[in-house]
């Protein structure tokens, strides 16, 4: 349980006598339920008062061989038999790290945010590495975090860490150095419609060829453009492009 309780941080510490508004839950989870069966991704629920989940989804990317319920009982030691040790120690210091930079946000505005992370999970003999983001559902009276929405996805970076966070509705994200053990304000760069129109259109899978045809431009025109945003966002491939452009939610 000690190990356990490293996750947690005194900052979002929701006790059993925290005040909450329980009203704003309602039937939550039905509408979770509801959008996993639309999406590809994992999805679970943080419980931050019970340090447990409310839920887990049933796409197997994040259960490691497991069921949904087994994951869900087992709440955060399942990080421990799942997870890469330096990559668990990873972990425990982007929870600092998070709420240190959540605390100085104002109470009305912290929904608004959302962390985005990579890190391993072992399934079987495998290291999987993937992207973890949590954003805030309901908070306490004080502004604390009492339930989190998680999504989990193939990562397309090529290591752990990848920390940023970002708020909805802004042009500002924030990058966590963790040599340095700050935070890093940045602006989200902006893509040209046509770089926005190529990598939408390499999300949905579409080739070089098939790019050209649909924006009726020629495949060394879509190339041209391609090594344009490569460059802009410091990449080298559309897989790491892609990646890029979803932690920072360009698309």
């Amino acid at each position: 349980m000690e190990e356990i309780n490293r996750f947690f941080n005194d900052k979002n510490d929701v006790r059993n006598d925290a005040e909450i508004d329980r009203g704003q839950v309602g039937d939550y989870l039905e509408a979770i339920k509801a959008f996993s069966r639309l999406t590809y991704q994992s999805l679970y629920v943080i419980d931050y008062q019970t340090r447990g989940f409310d839920y887990v989804s049933g796409n197997p990317l994040f259960l490691c061989g497991k069921s949904p319920e087994e994951v869900k009982s087992m709440g955060y030691a399942f990080y421990f038999q799942n997870v890469k040790p330096e990559d668990v120690e990873l972990l425990i210091k982007i929870n600092e790290a998070g709420f240190e930079f959540y605390e100085n946000i104002p109470v009305e505005e912290r929904k608004l945010y959302s962390i985005s992370y990579d890190f391993c999970l072992i399934n079987g003999k495998k290291n999987i590495l993937v992207n973890h983001k949590l954003t805030p559902m309901f908070l306490t009276e004080e502004g604390q975090i009492w339930k989190a929405l998680c999504i989990v996805s193939l990562s397309n970076s090529t290591a752990s860490g990848n920390i940023v966070i970002s708020k909805d509705g802004s042009d500002e994200v924030w990058k966590y150095d963790l040599a340095i053990k700050r935070w890093e304000n940045e602006e989200k760069i902006k893509l040209s419609q046509r770089e926005y129109e190529i990598l939408s259109l390499y999300a949905s899978g579409l080739t070089i060829n098939e790019i050209g045809e649909k924006l009726f431009i020629s495949a060394d025109t879509v190339k041209f453009h391609r090594k344009k945003l490569f460059d802009k966002i410091g990449v080298n491939n559309i897989a790491e492009a892609l990646s890029y452009a979803q932690t920072n939610k360009l698309l």
